[in-house]
């Protein structure tokens, strides 16, 4: 019987450990259409030399109607992985065109193909969730 408990406690911990999320399994490349005018956009989530997550503009498509100046910008910046509730939190996310920032979390999904981004003023109930689908590379810009 105590085998048995024992066994059966390594497995469960075992399966823990495999499906846990990993704090960098953020990081890729991320495509999404804006919820405002419909252009589709890339953006590269990496780490930064403070130990949080940062997105930047990577690929806008049709650049002749997009601000060619967008590509580089860096959109979110702050956000930082609670392993206990699975998700990044306490961000930043300046909206092109839109005064001020926005908090944002952000919440992986669909095995890691999906990043469910969540811009908000003041509480979260207020906000928008955005999602980017996992891409291999950047685009090739027109």
């Amino acid at each position: 019987m105590k085998k048995t408990i024992l066994l059966l406690s390594l497995a469960i911990l075992t399966a823990a450990t495999c499906f846990a999320q990993k704090a960098d399994d953020i990081c890729g490349i991320y495509f999404s259409r804006d919820p405002f005018t419909k252009t589709g956009s890339q953006c590269k989530v990496y780490k930064a030399a403070d130990g949080t997550y940062e997105a930047k503009v990577v690929w806008i498509e049709n650049t002749k109607k997009a601000d060619k100046s967008m590509i580089g910008l860096v959109f979110m910046h702050g956000l930082k992985y609670n392993a206990t509730e699975n998700e990044y939190q306490n961000g930043r996310i300046q909206y092109p065109g839109k005064k001020g920032t926005f908090k944002t979390y952000v919440r992986m999904a669909n095995n890691n193909k999906t990043m469910k981004m969540r811009g908000y003023l003041g509480i979260s109930l207020f906000g928008m969730t955005v999602d980017w689908t996992r891409e291999s590379k950047i685009r090739v810009q027109e």
